[in-house]
């Protein structure tokens, strides 16, 4: 951890919703005025598309296990550097996964490839991570040590599965049997380095639906935010000095389920997340300006920092 240069983590498993939840920080930051570099974690994936489409067929001939999830097919080592290098000096490197054609048009590359690795060395606030490996540990790692604020996102499973599927269908062209055997084929990674994750989390979201969802693989939509509610835990609410009567009080509809968890409606994430880590990303970049012996910018837009 940084106090100097601080470091956010969001992190999920794939089609658990962090995207719309790196949304409600941007929101957060563009309001705050604060300057992030921002890392997305499939730039730390070990292969590009084809790369990846040839070892998953190796695994599969030999009976091997092998996904996203898993050590084999991520840079874990590179990640946990430049987690470091960025706490230490508020430089690290960067990269950007390219997923469709409107990313890698401006780059003049194919989709599933990655820019190259350039380093980061702006001026920024805090160094803003999601992807699916913010809170990662094994035995050659330990990324979740150098985040100041660790969050997962992690509907309940069967949720988690219609989303995926969904997305995958709709938005890549996947055949929905492709989709469910790619699920099978990462529930030992899910649940060796995606599930532990979320016990070293600072704050988890849950999404918990109110319609019925027993078979996920048939499910012919995906629940609204209307039709579910959000659970929120933290581990330690004294460390952030969460106020959980305020917070009730600004959100209709919410709840205390147990002392150190609030239960809000799905249609209020957006608005919950805000209320909850603008302050604390307030007392975060102060921190950090006072130790690097800045004053708070009084005028200016949200940049952020990425490679372009």
């Amino acid at each position: 951890m940084s106090a100097k240069h601080p470091i956010i983590a969001v992190t999920g498993s794939s089609g658990a919703g962090t995207t719309s939840v790196k949304s409600a920080f941007e929101h957060i930051f563009i309001r705050e005025k604060i300057f992030p570099c921002l890392i997305e974690g499939d730039s730390f994936h070990r292969f590009d598309r084809k790369e990846m489409q040839r070892e998953e067929r190796k695994a599969s001939d030999h009976g091997t296990n092998f996904s996203h999830f898993g050590p084999e097919a991520n840079l874990f080592e590179e990640l946990e550097t430049q987690f470091k290098s960025y706490g230490k000096s508020g430089s690290c490197k960067v990269r950007k996964y390219l997923h469709d054609e409107n990313e890698a048009l401006p780059f003049s590359q194919d989709p599933g490839t990655f820019t190259p690795w350039e380093t980061f060395a702006q001026e920024s606030d805090l160094l803003f991570y999601e992807g699916l490996h913010g809170g990662i540990v094994n035995e050659r790692v330990n990324v979740a040590a150098y985040v100041d604020l660790l969050i997962g996102v992690v509907p309940v499973v069967n949720l988690e599965w219609i989303q995926k599927i969904h997305r995958d269908i709709a938005e890549r062209g996947y055949r929905p049997e492709v989709v469910t055997n790619t699920i099978l084929r990462r529930m030992y990674d899910y649940i060796h380095y995606i599930t532990p994750q979320f016990s070293r989390t600072d704050v988890n979201f849950q999404r918990v639906p109110t319609v019925d969802t027993s078979n996920p693989f048939i499910a012919r939509d995906i629940p609204t935010p209307d039709e579910s509610f959000v659970v929120i835990r933290f581990s330690n609410p004294s460390k952030f000095d969460i106020d959980f009567c305020y917070l009730q009080s600004m959100i209709q509809g919410s709840f205390m389920s147990r002392r150190n968890s609030i239960v809000v409606p799905g249609g209020k994430m957006g608005l919950t997340i805000e209320l909850i880590f603008a302050p604390i990303i307030e007392k975060i970049v102060q921190k950090s300006k006072t130790l690097k012996g800045r004053v708070r910018r009084k005028s200016g837009l949200y940049q952020a920092v990425r490679v372009v």
